[in-house]
């Protein structure tokens, strides 16, 4: 059998030290120096190892005074069902309510952005051609749980009261909900997710440690017609959500 990775040792040895209350939630760890003299390794070592834990939600490193033991923190549960869409209220807001959390969200939209050439294969549209893109920041109690940027072709909603996502009198409805008010009604969606590491941007947004691991769902809203009206991109941290998907059942 392969060598355990050092990183992977000294891990499993903090993790230990923690499991024993040796060091409790709210513990600032000794440095790296420290604890890489303790088991014989580098600092880099060392460095990887917490790293690791801190993506696992086991540590949380603070900008400019060091790594700490984190405090117990329940995963927030994601629901992905094409059956939550209401019409009134938000899906989310209903799965924080469930658990006992205040939902909301931050967003920004930019209308007349050109679409990049990932974002037009998944809309069907050429290259450069116009959308509106909003992206959004969902929050639990506060606290970041979920970013998401959504794309639109900006010829659908021009000149209606639903080109703005978040503006308007259907603001904040959701996609289903907003383009039936513009006589489009959206039949299916498709949704492919993928585990991988956050960019710095994400990681900054998520208060995770950079190249923490997230699920990056690609969804696409299709109408009845088989055209693709909305395109995102949802990013959901490992450490703190679980993606639970609720299938539907038709019956004859």
């Amino acid at each position: 059998m392969p060598e355990q990775p050092p990183y992977l040792r000294i891990a499993d040895e903090l993790r230990q030290r923690i499991a024993e209350h040796v060091w409790e939630p709210g513990d600032r760890l000794p440095s790296r120096a420290q604890i890489g003299q303790e088991y014989g390794v580098g600092e880099n070592v060392v460095r990887r190892a917490q790293e690791l834990l801190i993506s696992q939600g086991v540590l949380e490193g603070r900008a400019g005074s060091g790594t700490y033991v984190a405090e117990p923190r329940h995963r927030v549960r994601v629901v992905r069902s094409s059956a939550r869409e209401q019409p009134e209220g938000s899906p989310f807001r209903a799965d924080m309510k469930a658990v006992g959390r205040q939902g909301d969200w931050e967003s920004r939209t930019d209308a007349k952005v050109p679409a990049p050439a990932e974002i037009a294969a998944r809309l069907g549209i050429a290259e450069g051609e116009l959308c509106v893109r909003t992206g959004y920041e969902f929050l639990a109690d506060g606290r970041p749980v979920q970013l998401s940027t959504s794309w639109e072709p900006y010829d659908l909603t021009a000149g209606s009261l639903v080109v703005l996502p978040e503006g308007g009198p259907h603001a904040g409805a959701g996609v289903v909900n907003r383009m039936a008010a513009i006589g489009i009604t959206v039949s299916h969606a498709v949704e492919r997710p993928e585990p991988r590491q956050a960019t710095a941007e994400e990681a900054s947004l998520l208060g995770i440690q950079k190249a923490a691991l997230v699920t990056h769902i690609r969804r696409t809203y299709y109408s009845d017609q088989g055209r693709p009206v909305e395109t995102a991109d949802i990013v959901v941290p490992a450490a703190h959500c679980e993606i639970v998907y609720e299938i539907p059942i038709s019956r004859a």
